[in-house]
């Protein structure tokens, strides 16, 4: 998944973008509420993990601009800030979740996952689809019973196909889940990781729209 970090606090921006990078996702980081604003005029998220103490803006304002604007992005608040009138506001102000520092890494991507599901339309986990078993929330996948194992650049790529299942997706949006804005891809990365899934899945796991893209049936 294509994710947007807003968090100022380096150390623990990096401890978060290692995290979830390691479990396949495309991370982009924004330290200000101005980077913040240029990322998502750039690019379409999964979901955005948002600080409300951000130094040039106030998170819960620039939370509110994007809901007034008809973003509905599912954004997870992360801050320090524990009193319950903190997160009635965030949670009044469009937040779809709200989580406490310190945080474990786990519960948060597993929250990550959650929303971004239910942003696909697809709130379950365990999921069977072109002759295999897909388990979206641990990340893994079998076929006839036998497990195969993924990089996390083959399962970025798989898990948009299976997102956005039925509906083509464009090479562009394709190179969205496997880059982010610090971590530069080949141009042919898309093709290249298509060819290495359909290797390990099957060839006709995945179809090719000629002049338009990849599609997941």
């Amino acid at each position: 998944m294509r994710l947007l970090l807003v968090e100022d606090t380096e150390d623990l921006a990096q401890s978060v973008l290692r995290f979830l990078r390691a479990e396949g996702h495309a991370v982009d980081h924004a330290p200000d509420a101005a980077t913040a604003e240029e990322a998502m005029a750039m690019a379409d998220y999964a979901c955005v993990i948002l600080d409300l103490g951000l130094p040039d803006a106030s998170g819960l304002d620039l939370l509110r601009q994007w809901r007034r604007a008809g973003n509905r992005t599912p954004v997870l608040i992360a801050t320090a800030r524990d009193q319950i009138s903190d997160r009635i506001a965030g949670l009044d102000a469009g937040a779809d979740d709200y989580v406490v520092k310190p945080f474990d890494l786990r519960e948060l991507s597993a929250r990550i996952r959650a929303h971004a599901r239910r942003g696909q339309g697809l709130p379950e986990t365990r999921i069977a689809v072109a002759g295999l078993e897909v388990d979206r929330a641990a990340a893994r996948l079998w076929k006839a019973g036998a497990e195969i194992r993924l990089t996390a650049r083959e399962w970025a790529l798989f898990d948009a196909l299976l997102g956005a299942r039925g509906r083509v997706l464009a090479k562009a949006a394709l190179e969205e889940a496997l880059g982010s804005f610090d971590a530069a891809i080949e141009g042919n990365a898309v093709e290249v990781y298509v060819s290495r899934l359909r290797t390990k899945l099957g060839p006709e796991v995945i179809e090719t729209r000629r002049g338009l893209g990849y599609v997941l049936p």
